[in-house]
């Protein structure tokens, strides 16, 4: 007779297990709302590949209200956009793309698809170096939902009749795009109608045409402002009673507008960083006085030299209009050749009472160790009551030694004694 097989256990399922089990995977007991707050803090590649983690998370970010689109690759951008924008519907709120060649033929198609969502809040487009230029389609101006503006390297086309502004735009920057002949308009209009708007960057821009007309910006609400250009737009400052900080960098000041007006119209700015070579022509007078003051102005940044009358004449025309100053910084460019002499004797006559009376810090960069930069410096040392630090870097290619110089300004009469001469070396870049 065989010998019996040994029954089976049979297992009894635990009716508490599953429940058990579903309790313990804290993902699955999250509301959605819970779940959406989690996926709009992830980057997009992160919230896509969340799909794999449960049930709970499968097609999620599908559903978002909102998403935002970075990329920085131009073929991942093409697979990036081209996937998400068809099986996400919420709202995109930030479309940020490098565009490549490929890319940038979708773009279009693209920025029409964010349209029907009711647009985009920052939207950021630029192609890769070296790039190719690509042009903007027109519904972007029909983005109400805008706060922030950054195109590189693009055309863009004339605003269309219907333009109603962007009335909740705070940031514009346009940095090497063109604009079609009377561009100027444009721009004006687009900033004009931006009540919100706190800062605004032109960077290159360039109008097709000539003959530009003077134009103004006018933005009560603007706090920073950059223009680098080298070529004269026409363009003036309207009324910025909130401007903070300002960036003008217009190489030579070329045309023959009153460059007076020009600076008056940033009278209330607290820091300024100014880059222009300022060479009245055609027998504009050079400046001897600003028609304001700029009360407000705590720090000064000047590219420049002293080899020439004008740009020094320029820099007391700043001094005697800014009794608040606190910091000057003089990046001296192109500066080797010293065409006159502007001696103890004339730099003393364009001293007044009140000038640089707050002064505490003077940065003198990249000079050459040139009699007329001494003249400055030692007439600042022997003026400025409240000086703390005199910095002094030289030009790196500048062959004259340091030593005489240094010990002729140790030595010489010094309004403040707590004002310390600190020789930093090599300029280097900047």
């Amino acid at each position: 007779m065989a010998p019996r097989r040994p029954l089976k256990k049979r297992r009894i399922r635990d009716a508490t297990a599953v429940p058990a089990a579903a309790a313990s995977d804290a993902l699955l007991s999250l509301p959605p709302e819970v779940l959406d707050e989690i996926l709009t803090r992830l980057d997009l590649r992160d919230a896509v590949r969340t799909c794999a983690l449960c049930r709970a998370w499968r097609r999620r970010w599908e559903s978002l209200p909102f998403i935002d689109i970075y990329t920085r690759i131009g073929q991942q951008s093409l697979w990036t956009v081209d996937c998400v924008l068809p099986r996400c519907s919420g709202r995109v709120r930030r479309f940020d793309v490098s565009l490549d060649e490929l890319s940038a033929r979708r773009l279009d198609d693209w920025l029409l698809v964010l349209s029907r969502r009711g647009g985009v809040e920052d939207l950021e487009l630029s192609p890769p170096f070296p790039y190719n230029f690509f042009t903007v389609h027109s519904t972007v101006f029909s983005w109400r939902r805008l706060v922030s503006i950054d195109l590189f390297a693009c055309d863009i086309p004339p605003l269309p009749p219907d333009f109603e502004g962007f009335p909740n735009l705070k940031v514009l920057s346009l940095a090497i795009v063109r604009l079609h002949q009377n561009g100027e308009y444009q721009l004006e209009e687009i900033i004009e109608t931006s009540p919100l708007l706190e800062q605004l960057i032109l960077c290159e821009v360039c109008i097709v045409g000539g003959d530009f007309i003077e134009w103004e910006i006018r933005a009560t609400n603007l706090r920073h402002i950059t223009i680098c250009s080298n070529i004269d737009y026409g363009w003036n400052f309207a009324e910025l009673q909130c401007l903070n900080s300002a960036v003008i960098d217009l190489w030579e000041y070329v045309g023959e507008r009153d460059f007076a007006k020009f600076l008056a119209g940033l009278v209330q700015v607290r820091k300024l960083r100014l880059c222009s070579f300022y060479a009245p022509v055609n027998g504009i007078k050079i400046l001897d006085t600003l028609p304001c003051t700029f009360d407000k102005l705590k720090s000064l940044k000047l590219f420049m030299h002293f080899c020439e009358l004008p740009p020094i004449l320029l820099v007391f025309c700043f001094l005697r209009s800014a009794r608040n100053l606190e910091k000057l910084k003089i990046r001296i460019y192109d500066g080797k050749e010293q065409k006159i002499e502007a001696n103890g004797e004339l730099l003393n006559a364009q001293w007044t009472d009140g000038m640089c009376a707050n002064l505490q810090i003077l940065e003198m960069t990249g000079i050459n160790w040139l009699p007329n930069e001494m003249y400055f410096m030692k007439l600042i040392l022997s003026k400025a009551k409240l000086l703390h630090k005199l910095s002094i870097s030289h030009d790196d290619d500048c062959s004259l030694s340091h030593v005489d110089p240094l010990n002729e300004l140790v030595t010489c009469g010094r309004a403040s004694a707590q004002a310390q001469i600190l020789f930093q070396g090599a300029a280097g870049s900047y």
